[in-house]
């Protein structure tokens, strides 16, 4: 084995074996790898948690943490990823890791850990999805099917934690909470992530801002407005403000983020669209102009009732009603 190498433990919280997962048996570096600790360090915290939640565990102190994305899966390739300030090399990316530089080592782009599918504890066949402490209150049982809970990423955290919510240990890293663009575009169009209505507009932001990283991260919202996707610099923005609405993921489902409330995404595109003025349409532009062609006056029918009844109305009337419609 080349000395070059080196080892980082995958997503240690997932329920299934991995190093601090509920399953694992290990409580501890030390207790799974012995006489191996001292080579071990950097772990990767996985998708169902963040470094704010790992901080809260001193046992990871003096550990880099890195988020990675899953190999075999191309399309979420980059959903977590790491920043560095480094040459592009191997040996650059081992010793920034190594040391936890801060100049070198940045931090890191996350899920947001509720979106992640062992977040919460539950049985997905059951339909349970309990919090820590609701499992708590069953003892870890399911109430529908009576076998035991699949406890998730936060309950182990909640299990192993020595310090309380949001205080940080001496040596930490940055992180940003983000949501996936084509997940965020799914939401605005009301259609599948992986759609093709998705894809293209997907396409058209990548070609007009960049990278999207720098679309989700730092694009100004008043550039992101330009290209012209409507309620999308809206809600760019609220995740960048934390300003999320979670149904946390358990037992293997992913959690759902959103961004809009139901009907607040319909209710701020017709206030969006009261206020924008686009050009007619050629075959309005047509008819309009073919009736201002036309008498002052044209009687149009209509049927009302079982009888049909020509009624008199004015041109100006009726494109009044047109350009109504056109806007």
């Amino acid at each position: 084995v080349s000395d070059r190498a080196f080892f980082i433990p995958a997503h240690i919280w997932t329920p299934w074996f991995s190093l601090l997962g509920s399953k694992s048996g290990f409580d501890s570096i030390q207790e799974c790898f012995e006489d191996l600790t001292p080579h071990i360090f950097a772990v990767e915290t996985g998708l169902s948690s963040d470094p704010a939640m790992n901080w809260r565990v001193s046992i990871l102190d003096g550990l880099t943490l890195v988020s990675n994305s899953d190999a075999h899966s191309p399309f979420n390739l980059g959903r977590e990823a790491n920043l560095f300030n480094i040459p592009r090399s191997y040996p650059s990316i081992k010793h920034a890791l190594e040391t936890g530089n801060p100049d070198q080592f940045l931090g890191t782009a996350e899920f947001y850990p509720e979106e992640g599918k062992y977040h919460f504890d539950g049985h997905r066949k059951c339909g349970i999805c309990y919090s820590p402490e609701k499992s708590i209150t069953h003892k870890g049982m399911c109430p529908v099917c009576e076998k035991p809970l699949t406890l998730g990423v936060l309950y182990r955290v909640e299990t192993l934690a020595d310090r309380p919510h949001g205080v940080k240990p001496e040596k930490y890293h940055p992180y940003a909470n983000l949501i996936p663009l084509n997940e965020i575009l799914s939401e605005l169009l009301s259609v599948g992530p992986k759609s093709k209505k998705v894809n293209q507009y997907y396409e058209t932001l990548l070609k007009a801002l960049g990278s999207e990283f720098k679309i989700l991260r730092s694009a100004s919202i008043d550039d992101i407005n330009r290209v012209n996707i409507p309620l999308l610099g809206e809600a760019i923005n609220r995740m960048r403000l934390g300003k999320v609405k979670m149904s946390p993921g358990y037992d293997g489902e992913y959690g759902k983020m959103t961004l809009f409330d139901p009907g607040e995404r319909k209710k701020l595109l017709g206030q969006q669209s009261l206020f924008r003025i686009e050009p007619l349409k050629k075959p309005v532009k047509k008819f309009f102009s073919k009736l201002c062609r036309a008498d002052p006056k044209v009687d149009f029918g209509f049927k009302t009732g079982s009888s049909s009844r020509v009624h008199p109305f004015s041109t100006t009337f009726l494109l009044s009603v047109v350009c109504f419609l056109t806007l």
